[in-house]
């Protein structure tokens, strides 16, 4: 069977293009078939996905391959690239290591997202990153009823609300506030908005749990939920969102065994300068019987 992988790039930076044909000669190089379209794994299936470009060309190549099983990925080419396995100067070893199989699979869990508008139309999606609810009228405000697990916990109005995955905590909730969570947490985040309330703090729940928010009938305006920042669905007044984890879950190829420790702290150039923490570690080993 032809093997092949799919290239996804950023069209509009001349960085990732000429960085995805270097890819495509060097997985070619190696007798590997690629191609620049998803669809073309209509009659072949697709290995594996490489990705050139920053979290967002991350996140489309997930919309592309959603409930495909392809794992994708990442070399950064754009600023943070948390989704990213490496860097731009290992675009020619991250083909050549995809080539030769020398990688693990890492999966992340997704959200199920559903809208139902007052009679009872319903509109679903789902996302990697997160859920957000904005006000559609950027002068007014939303007001918005919260529930966990079928109970309402707060009323409050406010400019939205980000309801994210685990690896969606380092995007926009980390932006609005909220705490990072490491990948393998298994959990919802609820981030508010410039709520105008007392009790408007981030909230974790379990896999289990769920979120859903109302836009009240009194609300200035009405809304829409944002899926990972490309895809929209509206809330009209009176509207529910529901936000629950998905059963399906996005694959990432994965070329380092670093702890996401590790990854926290180069892309946010965190300061551990004076940390001893392994020295200290060997300085209190216990001493060898014999000595």
């Amino acid at each position: 069977m032809t093997r092949r992988i799919l290239i996804v790039v950023n069209p509009h930076r001349t960085e990732t293009v000429d960085a995805g044909r270097l890819v495509a000669s060097t997985l070619r190089d190696a007798g590997i078939e690629t191609c620049f379209d998803y669809k073309c794994g209509v009659s072949e299936p697709i290995e594996a996905a490489i990705v050139l470009g920053g979290d967002g060309t991350m996140l489309h190549a997930a919309e592309v391959t959603h409930g495909s099983r392809i794992p994708l990925l990442g070399v950064n080419l754009g600023h943070v690239g948390f989704l990213a396995e490496l860097e731009r100067e290992d675009v020619t070893q991250a083909a050549a290591r995809l080539a030769s199989g020398d990688y693990s699979i890492e999966e992340r869990r997704t959200l199920e997202v559903v809208v139902i508008e007052p009679d009872g139309t319903r509109h679903e999606g789902w996302a990697l990153n997160e859920a957000t609810l904005e006000r559609a009228n950027l002068h007014s405000t939303l007001e918005v009823v919260v529930e966990v697990d079928g109970r309402p916990l707060s009323t409050f109005g406010c400019d939205g609300v980000i309801i994210s995955t685990a690896t969606g905590s380092t995007a926009h909730a980390f932006s609005a506030g909220g705490p990072v969570l490491w990948p393998n947490v298994d959990a919802l985040l609820f981030v508010p908005l410039a709520a105008h309330a007392l009790f408007a703090r981030p909230l974790v729940v379990g896999p289990d749990s769920y979120f859903a928010v109302e836009v009240m009938g009194r609300s200035e305006s009405p809304g829409h939920v944002i899926l990972d920042g490309s895809r929209s669905i509206d809330v009209p007044l009176g509207g529910r969102l529901e936000v629950r984890r998905a059963e399906a879950t996005v694959l990432l190829a994965r070329m380092s065994d670093a702890p996401f420790t590790e990854r926290l702290v180069k892309k946010f150039s965190l300061p551990i300068h004076g940390w001893r923490g392994e020295q200290l570690s060997q300085d209190n080993d216990p001493p060898d019987e014999d000595g």
